[in-house]
């Protein structure tokens, strides 16, 4: 049986860091375009980062930030994975030498697999039910059904997911990966430990 790996997003406290590795989660984000509410800094993130065990990634997150940021960025860092929430094209994701997820507004494309030709090196597609142009982390859920069979990468579920909803995602849809922010949390970027632990246990028990 496959397992579902979790990643958990938005973090930007030592705590919440420290409580995902005890859960096991597989990778944690850190949000590094300053249009979000859970916005770190680059140092910050590397202090964060820098505390990781081996087997668990960080992933940092942009939204149509300028390649110079991303640059200084992913140097002070360091992420074992990008993660692009915007507009970007599959040139400027794939020039900065790491492997990149490409997220998918679910809200607003229409034709998931014509998207996603837009990135053939993408290793991965998370799809999340914000609109074009909009930042991630809403809590809202989309319609499941939509969720692509044929894209032949791995593919991960975001948006509006939490210990309620996550294991009947999990056995409508069989993603590779599920990822959470606001779901976990009692504030943006401030991460609720039991609600941690419950969404990880409900998603192992799927």
């Amino acid at each position: 049986m496959t397992r579902t790996r979790i990643k958990f997003c938005g973090l930007t406290r030592a705590e919440d860091v420290q409580c995902a590795v005890a859960l096991g989660v597989d990778a944690v984000g850190f949000v590094l375009t300053r249009r979000s509410r859970r916005f770190v800094e680059p140092a910050r993130a590397r202090a964060l980062r820098d505390a990781l065990p081996p087997f668990v990634s960080a992933v940092a997150l942009f939204m149509d930030d300028a390649a110079d940021w991303v640059d200084e960025a992913v140097a002070t860092m360091r992420p074992d994975l990008l993660q692009f929430h915007g507009e970007e094209s599959g040139g400027f994701a794939g020039r900065f030498d790491r492997p990149y997820l490409k997220a998918i507004p679910m809200g607003s494309v229409a034709d998931v697999a014509a998207y996603a030709d837009r990135h053939p090196r993408a290793c991965g597609f998370l799809l999340d039910s914000h609109t074009a142009g909009a930042v991630g982390g809403s809590g809202e859920a989309f319609d499941w059904t939509r969720f692509p069979r044929d894209l032949h990468r791995p593919l991960v579920l975001a948006g509006g997911l939490d210990a309620g909803n996550v294991a009947q995602a999990i056995a409508s849809v069989r993603p590779y990966a599920v990822d959470v922010s606001s779901g976990i949390e009692s504030a943006p970027g401030i991460k609720d430990a039991e609600r941690m632990r419950a969404f990880a246990a409900a998603v192992r028990l799927a």
